[in-house]
């Protein structure tokens, strides 16, 4: 099974012609953390689970490369004391690129695809982090391509450029479009290509011109920009004619703005209101996170404060399938954005959000508020609509009763943090 973009520009979709809504985990750290018996642990949990993508950097945030792996091996050598990206270590039974070979394939045992990361930002544009750059047009060139040909022959593979860190020079753009080339060179074009901004950024602020994104991102982040996560995905789809959506919203269990003090760690209703509002901007897929799964924590601490392994199934995982669940239950591909159907608030956590296709709708209310809805402007031939309740908690869908198209107010079950719902209309 492999993926393309679909015709609309749109949406992924398999090469077969099913429907592709990506739903990843954050692993960021999983070649560098974990071993082969405790990666396929994690791994067959999450395809049980429900998710279909693992998102993973080759060379990783903390200290990839001086730092080994649980084989006690890292991923490059190094020519005249410098890490060179042109000469990945590949000596011996049971080497850095075997072990993330192993975990490639065991990911597509489990049906999962690999959102490979070459390396973490950090590599060409260090600006916060322990790096060191060490890349640049043309080593990135010969380590990419290395890449594709490794990895050319896997199915499972989806390119991500990036990683956490902006293009603010002429250098960082040449080293992303030669990692690219390199990428293409090396795989034959076999697998699609997207790219991982920083907080607060869209892949269109950097690489939007590039013919060869074939789905932009953004990542709304951890901080309180995260309240306005659709806004971000709403800029990126009038920019570009492209698939989008949001590869890192706030993290389940993280430390609201990077600050441990503060005392509140992001809980599943603060993500579901992200996973929902990005949603109904007809966004292409939707990531979660988990602040502990993602770093592979093994020693809890003030900023960390779970073992990986304890927080496996919390609310959240389960929450973030649901909306996979919700999205393929009405035709896929005709589904847009539809701000004619609900009358928005303005006030923080408060935003309403509306999707649809053809005979159905969406309508998100974050905080359980009473919904305003234009039904008169789902179809023009005066039809009955059946609306039901989602709760994003359970994935049940209650019938709620039977309504003429036109201006309805309807009330959710319940109110307050925690009591978001999904309206759901359908013309009968």
């Amino acid at each position: 099974m492999k993926l393309k973009v679909h015709d609309g520009n749109r949406f992924l979709m398999t090469t077969t012609g099913e429907p592709f809504f990506y739903l990843a985990d954050t692993a960021w750290e999983l070649f560098h953390g974990l071993s082969r018996e405790e990666a396929d642990e994690y791994l067959s949990l999450r395809a049980a689970q429900g998710f279909n993508t693992i998102q993973v950097a080759a060379l990783a945030e903390f200290e990839g490369l001086s730092v080994p792996n649980r084989y006690g091996r890292c991923p490059l050598l190094q020519s005249d004391g410098v890490y060179d990206p042109t000469l990945p270590d590949c000596s011996g039974e049971y080497h850095y690129w075997a072990h993330a070979d192993y975990v490639i394939q065991k990911a597509a045992e489990y049906g999962l695809f690999v959102a490979l990361l070459p390396t973490w930002g950090d590599k060409f544009n260090q600006k916060w982090g322990k790096g060191p750059e060490i890349f640049d047009p043309d080593n990135a060139f010969v380590y990419a391509k290395w890449l594709g040909e490794r990895y050319r022959a896997q199915w499972n593979i989806i390119w991500v450029l990036g990683g956490d860190r902006p293009l603010e020079s002429p250098l960082h753009h040449a080293v992303i479009d030669a990692m690219a080339a390199g990428v293409r060179e090396g795989d034959h074009g076999e697998h699609l290509i997207t790219f991982h901004p920083c907080g607060g950024r869209s892949s269109a602020d950097d690489v939007g011109d590039r013919a060869y994104i074939d789905f932009h991102t953004t990542q709304s982040s951890h901080a309180l920009a995260g309240y306005a996560s659709w806004s971000l995905l709403r800029r990126t789809g009038r920019a570009v004619c492209k698939p989008f959506m949001d590869m890192e919203t706030r993290y389940e269990d993280h430390p609201a703005c990077f600050d441990a003090k503060i005392g509140y760690l992001w809980d599943a209703h603060d993500i579901r209101q992200n996973t929902y509002w990005n949603l109904m901007e007809g966004v292409c897929g939707h990531t979660y996170g988990n602040h502990a799964v993602w770093s592979f924590c093994q020693e809890p601490s003030a900023y960390f404060p779970y073992r990986w392994q304890e927080v496996l199934h919390h609310p959240g995982v389960r929450e973030a399938v649901l909306v996979k669940q919700l999205r393929l239950s009405r035709p896929y591909f005709e589904f847009r954005h539809a701000p004619e159907l609900v009358e928005d608030d303005p006030y923080i956590m408060a935003h309403f959000s509306a999707g649809r296709g053809n005979r159905y709708a969406f309508i998100y209310t974050p905080l359980g508020q009473p919904i305003r809805a234009h039904l008169k402007n789902l179809t023009d031939d005066g039809r009955a609509v059946k609306v039901s309740w989602f709760d994003p908690r359970t994935g049940a869908e209650t019938l709620f009763g039977v309504v003429p198209q036109d201006d309805v107010l309807l009330v959710p079950p319940t109110q307050g943090k925690g009591c978001d719902w999904v309206l759901i209309c359908d013309v009968v």
